[in-house]
């Protein structure tokens, strides 16, 4: 059976290499100025909250709710208010668009992402996400057998992935080429063991690891696991095959923005057996996709919320006030500070900005700051006047190289039907795991656009020396703190397990609260604390969670 990193997903540390050795593997193209900008979230925006320096609100309104943050989790919160009746509240967003880490952009050529860019088929528990995806059209009805049935458009096309290695391409991310039979022998060991894991359940009857992760069985002896991180698991179990562990990495960096040496091995494990979704119309390994990623999705989530959704407004202080919430921002467009008054707010925002914030009777939220780390990454949307090609395997969805910082490229063009596809945009994914997340912070917030360019096309010229000359526009984002990291004790520790507690009037929803950084878990978090928010106001609705 052919194994590739979907089929297991679903169903040694890596070396820096020639790339962040900084030796220039092909010289690159000097024929033609390639543009291109360092876009991003707004960084230095976001820091003004650290000093704080602003006017006194000069206007006031207000609302029933506030919701403070216009990613997934922020948009989620709106969209059940708005879906329930509740249309009295005001969204802020530092940014110029909603979407947070799944935010994407377009351009002639095709829309693209900026940074989550698919979902997995949804598992038993992710019941508010299929309720949601049932009313937006990605699940379009259900077998006999119960099984969703997916729209066609969205599930990902033929062929999905691809793995550069030793100067070609293979079929699947897991490695093949120079494996030996002792290699393949703890493949077998360790994929038939995650495997099994996906459908086994804990003494309280629920699976061992599921999604949202809060789901999953408290049996002491797994939750243990998150005491260790995944290379000592693996140590543990004789896993040393270089090419298996090269893998299990790539994996934790892919989907925390950590090392394997620095990533729980709960949360490893997770990675591998929670998805255990199924579908009427695809093989389980598959995935939902679009060409913006899952900017498709944050879209889908603000558009019937569009005027309740004030952009470049940057809240920076929330007081709590017999039981009602002041939240100041600055308007970013008139230069201005506004004071909205609400019975409740949700706070959809990282813990470090919350804990900048908030000023509340109820809670303290600066005092767990240092259990808190966030991943930096770096996202490259490069367009391309002709299609990559290479030896070994055809151009695929996902395309991968072994022994890379860089995690590889999506297509975003792969899911438009083409017969003869002449131009594209690849959307590279770097996790800048390379220094400490402070480290690795700083340097690319202060890394030259010129670097950049220089760095991406050295990767992209070396796997494709037929893309010379092809590039037509070549942006960067920089995120600096992208997701929160799951290292160990952190998913099962005190600290998570307390920010889990809602404080009425003040309620909050981010993925921060979960310790890993997928859609389902911000999409849930962000449905209930709006549906905290309906109980405390009051008002009736029925639950989807």
């Amino acid at each position: 059976m052919k194994i590739t990193r979907r089929t297991f997903v679903a169903g040694s540390v890596a070396s820096l290499g020639a790339l962040a050795l900084g030796k220039c593997l092909l010289p690159v193209s000097k024929k033609k100025k390639i543009p291109g900008a360092i876009l991003g979230a707004d960084s230095a925006m976001g820091h003004t909250l650290r000093n704080g320096n602003f006017p006194a609100p000069t206007n006031v309104f207000e609302k029933d709710v506030v919701i403070i943050g216009g990613g997934i989790s922020g948009l989620a919160a709106a969209y059940r208010l708005h879906q329930s009746g509740q249309k009295n509240f005001v969204l802020l967003d530092l940014e110029k668009q909603t979407g947070g880490n799944a935010s994407s952009g377009k351009n002639d050529v095709s829309a693209y992402p900026w940074g989550a860019h698919y979902v997995p088929l949804l598992t038993e528990e992710s019941v508010a996400v299929k309720r949601l995806f049932e009313e937006i059209g990605v699940i379009t009805g259900y077998d006999a057998a119960g099984r969703p049935r997916y729209n066609e458009y969205y599930i990902c096309a033929d062929p999905h992935e691809r793995l550069y290695m030793y100067g070609r391409w293979q079929d699947g991310l897991v490695p093949r080429i120079g494996v030996t039979p002792d290699e393949e022998a703890q493949y077998t060991r360790f994929f038939d063991f995650v495997d099994h894991l996906k459908n086994r359940r804990g003494r309280d009857g629920k699976r061992l690891f599921a999604i949202p992760l809060d789901q999953s069985s408290q049996d002491q002896e797994w939750i243990a696991l998150d005491a260790l991180t995944m290379s000592e698991w693996m140590d543990q179990h004789g896993y040393h095959s270089p090419h298996l562990r090269w893998y299990v990495d790539y994996s934790c960096r892919d989907d925390f923005g950590t090392r394997f040496t620095e990533t729980s091995a709960w949360a490893g494990l997770h990675y591998f057996a929670s998805r255990n979704g199924v579908a009427a119309n695809t093989d389980s390994s598959n995935v939902i996709t679009w060409p913006e990623g899952n900017g498709w999705l944050a879209n889908k989530l603000a558009e019937p919320c569009k005027d309740n959704i004030l952009t470049s407004a940057l809240a920076y202080r929330v007081t709590e006030q017999d039981n009602h919430v002041t939240v100041e921002y600055w308007d970013q467009n008139t230069q201005t500070s506004t004071c909205v008054t609400a019975r409740a707010a949700i706070l959809a925002t990282p813990h470090f900005v919350t804990s900048r914030m908030v000023n509340s009777t109820t809670r303290s939220f600066s005092s767990q700051n240092e259990a808190y780390s966030y991943s930096p990454w770096a996202v490259v949307n490069i367009t391309l006047s002709k299609m990559p090609a290479g030896q070994g395997a055809p151009l695929s969805w996902d395309n991968v190289v072994y022994d890379s910082p860089l995690l590889g490229y999506v297509v975003a063009t792969h899911q438009v039907p083409q017969l003869t596809p002449r131009s594209t945009v690849v959307t590279y994914y770097w996790p800048l795991t390379q220094l400490s997340p402070a480290e690795a912070r700083r340097e690319a917030l202060n890394r030259r656009y010129e670097e950049w360019q220089r760095i991406i096309l050295k990767e992209l010229l070396h796997i494709h020396p037929e893309l010379e000359g092809a590039v037509e526009r070549l942006d960067v984002w920089v995120w600096g703190h992208a997701m929160v990291r799951p290292t160990p004790g952190f998913i099962w520790g005190d600290v998570r397990q307390s920010a889990l507690k809602q404080h009425p009037p003040l309620f909050t929803a981010h993925t921060d609260m979960s310790g890993i950084s997928i859609f389902e878990e911000a999409y849930t978090h962000g449905v209930r604390a709006a549906e905290g928010v309906l109980s405390y106001l009051g008002l009736a609705y029925r639950s989807v969670l």
